[in-house]
């Protein structure tokens, strides 16, 4: 059989005879690679319709939607890993696609061999990556190894299609994606087209046998999962490990999940022994000082899913050189603290037009939830002020474009956790109503909780004058 040659997007997915320099469907440039494929001359449609009225398979048999048996929740997998479960949604299901991504070293094989050490012989693990052996060592030193599943050290997915039938384990997790190849293509393993056929064989196999398949991802240097952007479009729930190898926490996000919220997140802490579970995130993010909180640190309550969190805030403001003052944002998006510099200028009577301004979130956890807006402008605040927010003082809320400070969802619950931990001020922004059963400002006001101050802003420029006059 003859072939021919196209260009593939490797962002999109896109196909073009020739190759071109940007992609007319995503837009983006250099991302088209060649690939070559076998040349399958189309039939006339006389034929095919001859053809499909001949065969007992041309049409597939429907079914009445209120008679599909969808089964319960009870019927998830169960991971072994709270933390894990919070982020699916209650555990694995089954017949699912799962795509793990994140940088090398983050801890996706780390976490993903306890899970299996949890499954036991319900599991298959195929290694494209590492030898038997080397998975092996790495289950020692884990202490799984005589958890009981079984290792699969191969990359052509003919092979591995074979096992899995034959096997018929309840999960299956591929390490990695971009290693496996199918042998009717000719690119080679981690090019777009592999990639996508290898994907589609697997996750044809996983709804077909109710077979829950999880794929290791690697990603690319901005970030995102490598290959052709329809792998994501492809599997059923897209997990995210974000985290600083100079750091020993680590973040699961949920970047998609067709069965479960994506706003929930998972912590964890990389030890010598594995993936340790943080129950309590909100008192690991937060530094112990002696001697009370230095100027320019502000602590902002986050709401990730169901979860309080509570981060710090940093910021430093000095006089600047340059005829454009700097601003740089680790953990927050930069445009957002370049419209809270104008805002508090505007706002708030500060002059920032000839200052640096450095913002950060420390324990280098990243932030895009609007409640840390307020958090961001008082410690821009007070660093220019040189003047400290004080000792036990938290804060939350979202700062708009003409200076007020706007109400934010999950008010009692943020108030809830800085009650907990202790803290005695809370700013917040005016108006935020009451938990269903009289929590949220109630508990400020009494049982254990009498000595805390809850400090209501309408403006930013009320808030910043409460926080530090």
């Amino acid at each position: 059989m003859a072939t021919k040659t196209q260009f593939v997007c490797s962002n999109c997915g896109h196909t073009e005879p020739k190759w071109l320099g940007r992609c007319p469907d995503c837009g983006e440039w250099s991302t088209f690679v060649e690939e070559v494929r076998e040349d399958k001359k189309a039939a006339s449609f006389a034929a095919r319709a001859a053809n499909a009225r001949a065969s007992k398979q041309a049409s597939g048999a429907t079914v009445m939607l209120r008679e599909v048996q969808t089964g319960r929740e009870s019927g998830r997998i169960d991971t072994g890993v709270g933390e894990l479960n919070r982020v699916l949604g209650g555990g694995i299901v089954p017949g699912s696609m799962v795509l793990v991504g994140g940088e090398p070293g983050v801890g996706k094989s780390t976490l993903l061999l306890q899970v299996m050490g949890h499954l036991g012989e319900g599991c298959l693990m195929v290694s494209g990556e590492e030898s038997t052996r080397q998975v092996a060592l790495s289950a020692k030193r884990l202490g799984v190894e005589k958890a009981g599943f079984r290792v699969l050290s191969e990359t052509d997915v003919d092979v591995i299609d074979a096992t899995i039938l034959e096997e018929r384990p309840k999960v299956v997790v591929v390490d990695s994606i971009q290693t496996l190849y199918s042998p009717e293509l000719t690119g080679a393993p981690g090019g777009v087209g592999q990639v996508r056929e290898t994907a589609a064989r697997l996750m044809r196999l996983a709804k077909a046998e109710g077979i829950a398949v999880v794929l290791v991802g690697h990603v690319t240097k901005e970030g995102s999962i490598a290959g052709p952007r329809v792998l994501e479009h492809m599997v059923d729930t897209v997990l995210q490990f974000e985290g600083d190898r100079y750091q020993s926490f680590r973040i699961l996000r949920a970047l998609k999940n067709r069965f479960g919220s994506t706003n929930e997140v998972g912590v964890f802490e990389m030890t010598g022994t594995g993936m340790v579970e943080v129950e309590d995130p909100s008192a690991f993010f937060l530094s112990r000082r002696e001697g009370g909180t230095p100027p320019g640190v502000v602590t902002v309550c986050l709401l990730e899913g169901t979860r309080p969190m509570l981060v710090e805030i940093e910021s430093l403001v000095a006089p600047s050189p340059l005829a454009v003052p700097r601003r740089v944002a680790n953990g927050i998006e930069v445009g957002r603290v370049n419209m809270l510099c104008a805002v508090l200028g505007r706002r708030a009577g500060l002059v920032l037009g000839d200052q640096d301004v450095y913002v950060n979130v420390t324990g280098g956890v990243r932030v895009e939830e609007p409640a840390a807006d307020l958090g961001v402008a008082l410690a821009i605040a007070s660093a220019l002020r040189d003047r400290p927010v004080g000792v036990g003082v938290a804060c939350f809320g979202e700062v708009g474009l003409t200076g007020d400070v706007r109400f934010v969802s999950g008010g009692p619950r943020r108030i809830n956790e800085l009650i907990k931990l202790g803290f005695g001020r809370i700013i917040m922004p005016e108006g935020a109503p009451e938990g269903p059963h009289g929590a949220g400002r109630g508990d400020a006001r009494n049982g254990r909780a009498k000595e805390v101050t809850v400090a209501e802003v309408k403006t930013l420029e009320e808030a910043v004058g409460g926080a530090l006059n």
